[in-house]
């Protein structure tokens, strides 16, 4: 996990609350999960942005002096902007984020695994087709030059006959 970012609570709810916090350069969220009363928080909208980019698992989060973990659980963006609209995080243990951080390298390496074997897969593909052009080309030759010489020898023919 990187540096923790800076929540601030928020007691103004709504469209107008948020639109004004976004236009401040904030995003809000919600912090909810293990029992706890749901809290309203609004986060920085650069630093989430620079934070989420990394596909983090888990992060640490500054909520009055007190430094939580938490786990991205749904974002909203917006569909035109690709900005984020919001943010809904969960509490997460020390050992659920070691199991969250887990998975997600599991996740990880299993999807580089897939994507090397289907490069290897592709490749093995354009070389066989390579191979099969090649002979395809070589045996279109082959027919081109026995052909040709047949001609060869039937024109002779008939010109050996009427000379007669």
């Amino acid at each position: 996990m990187s540096d923790a970012l800076v929540a601030e609570a928020r007691s103004d709810f709504g469209k107008g609350a948020a639109r004004r916090l976004r236009r401040d350069g904030k995003i809000p969220a919600v912090v909810y999960g293990h029992g706890l009363a749901p809290i309203h928080i609004a986060l920085d909208a650069h630093t989430l942005r620079l934070t989420l980019r990394k596909k983090v698992t888990s992060l640490e989060i500054v909520l009055n002096g007190k430094t939580e973990t938490v786990a991205p659980r749904d974002l909203q963006i917006d569909p035109v902007t690709r900005g984020i609209e919001h943010v809904d995080l969960v509490y997460v243990t020390a050992a659920e984020a070691a199991t969250l951080a887990r998975e997600a390298a599991e996740t990880h390496a299993r999807q580089e695994a897939d994507a090397a074997a289907a490069i290897s897969l592709a490749e093995t593909k354009a070389a066989n087709r390579a191979e099969a052009d090649a002979a395809s080309s070589a045996t279109a030759a082959e027919a081109g030059a026995d052909s040709g010489s047949n001609d060869d020898a039937s024109s002779d023919a008939p010109a050996e006959e009427s000379a007669e």
